[in-house]
């Protein structure tokens, strides 16, 4: 299996030197990329601590199914889904959603930035609000805004309701607004 990889990259070199049992590679995949999944689990967790876990459970996962990249797409997109999975799984254990209810009668918050401190408001700020909401906004905040999921896959992949996963986002984004407020950004 390990001809067929025909990627030209550093990551097809290191796939192809990892399965072969190289140590050496498995450093070098692991030097690449724990700073950008170490974000990703650190935005879905909160707890730095409790992140690097998740790291090292995911890091544990991509190494046992590194036989399964096929080249499809690009490998960190195939990484980070180990890592953003091994969070969520994290969270369901924790059942961190389990009083999340199906309110869904607030309406969207739309965030109306304030143009002055628009300049302000750049991603170190913003992730740092986002890690410090409360789980279950963050988690679904996450899934829906960064990663791109929709409310079914959401719910389906947190075993909440499709309502519950609006919920979340709704409040998540009424606790935002009012972070934003606070600071003087809208």
């Amino acid at each position: 299996m390990v001809q067929q990889l025909s990627f030209d990259d550093v990551y097809g070199r290191l796939i192809r030197e990892c399965l072969n049992g190289s140590r050496l590679a498995q450093k070098e995949l692991y030097e690449r990329l724990s700073s950008r999944m170490y974000s990703v689990c650190i935005r879905y967790i909160g707890d730095k601590e409790v992140a690097k876990d998740i790291l090292h459970d995911g890091f544990i996962v991509l190494f046992s199914k590194l036989d399964t990249f096929k080249g499809n797409g690009s490998f960190e997109g195939w990484a980070r889904r180990i890592f953003i999975n091994t969070a969520l799984m994290h969270l369901r254990k924790a059942d961190v959603l389990k009083y999340s209810d199906g309110l869904e009668s607030k309406a969207a918050v739309e965030l109306e930035v304030n143009p002055t401190a628009a300049d302000e408001l750049d991603a170190e700020i913003l992730m740092r609000l986002v890690a410090e909401m409360p789980v279950g906004f963050r988690t679904v905040f996450n899934m829906y805004a960064i990663e791109g999921y929709n409310h079914q896959e959401i719910a389906k992949e947190l075993d909440i309701t499709e309502g519950g996963s609006r919920s979340q986002l709704s409040r998540a984004r009424i606790w935002l607004k009012e972070k934003l407020i606070e600071l003087g950004m809208i």
